[in-house]
């Protein structure tokens, strides 16, 4: 092998300006999680059957040409057919009709009841976090102790003394149901408020609301998005689960779990007037569950 002289090489001729020029379009972090997110077939599937489920919700009942709520006795225990396509219920009413005026019901108990979660929990946890000491300690003491109170027995209490009603059953869930968000945001918020860039905002005069509401929380947003897609199924279950033990919606109004109620008695005879309903709230429980899971996986910053 012969020996390598220094004639053999030439200085690479370079333009600086090219050298340091960036070749890609930077990404931001959410963008990033954006990207990533989409790689998630199943995560993608779930938002995909909830915006379905959300349209349906609305051109179901006039796709079926029925009335959810009218009696027909006539017709009373009719199984799927061309003009009923999920079948009646005992009293005759189209299941079809009904399912999907069950679906907004429950969809909205749901996303009402994960909203009023995140505004109280986000409010409680950060400043419970950002104050710390006998703030913390006394707010904190508070969650404790509501969170130790039975759920059923609020619930029961709160059927007893307001009238019952969509509203009051989600006040009855909304009113322990802000502590698991509220606990996630305050670690969060302690975790956050010794950083730098918070205390160059605090010696740049900023306000303590500022500096918890500008600076904090939305770093936080990972961690309470992914929560709050947890809080949406667990609410439709518990709704279902409520209106399943009679203390639900009233009538004329119809929900996923009323009509699983409704249906029990005759299930040996007429499974599909369970199958119907009982199947939503799985698909959506589901749906809820595996967005979550994508949701966390892509706004986790260990996997970038």
């Amino acid at each position: 092998m012969s020996q390598l002289k220094q004639t053999d090489f030439e200085p690479l001729q370079m333009d600086h300006a090219e050298a340091e020029r960036i070749a890609g379009k930077s990404t931001s972090y959410w963008k990033d999680a954006w990207r990533r997110f989409r790689k998630n077939k199943l995560a993608v599937s779930g938002i995909v059957i909830i915006v379905l489920l959300g349209i349906l919700s609305f051109i179901g009942g006039p796709i079926s040409g029925q009335n959810y709520y009218q009696n027909d006795l006539l017709n009373a225990n009719q199984p799927p057919s061309a003009d009923h396509w999920f079948g009646t219920d005992n009293l005759g009413r189209d299941v079809f009709a009904r399912t999907w005026y069950g679906a907004k019901i429950s969809l909205f108990i749901g996303l009402m009841a994960a909203l009023i979660d995140l505004v109280i929990g986000i409010i409680w946890g950060a400043v419970a976090g950002f104050f710390g000491g006998k703030v913390d300690e006394y707010m904190m003491r508070v969650a404790d102790i509501l969170y130790g109170v039975p759920y059923l027995l609020v619930v029961i209490l709160l059927m007893v003394i307001l009238p019952q009603g969509l509203w009051t059953l989600i006040i009855a869930m909304t009113i322990t149901g802000w502590i698991n968000m509220a606990r996630i945001v305050r670690g969060q918020v302690m975790q956050l408020r010794s950083e730098e860039y918070v205390m160059a905002s605090r010696s740049l005069g900023a306000s303590n609301s500022r500096l918890m509401f500008k600076h904090l929380v939305p770093n936080t947003l990972g961690p309470i998005l992914v929560t709050l897609t947890l809080t949406i199924p667990s609410a439709i279950f518990t709704e279902a689960f409520l209106s399943f033990l009679g203390l639900g919606v009233p009538a004329p109004l119809a929900s996923w779990g009323t009509m699983s109620s409704d249906a029990l008695p005759a299930l040996q005879y007429y499974p599909t007037q369970l199958f119907f309903p009982a199947f939503f709230i799985c698909l959506t429980m589901l749906a809820f569950n595996v967005i979550g899971d994508g949701m966390r996986d892509a706004l986790d910053p260990k996997e970038r």
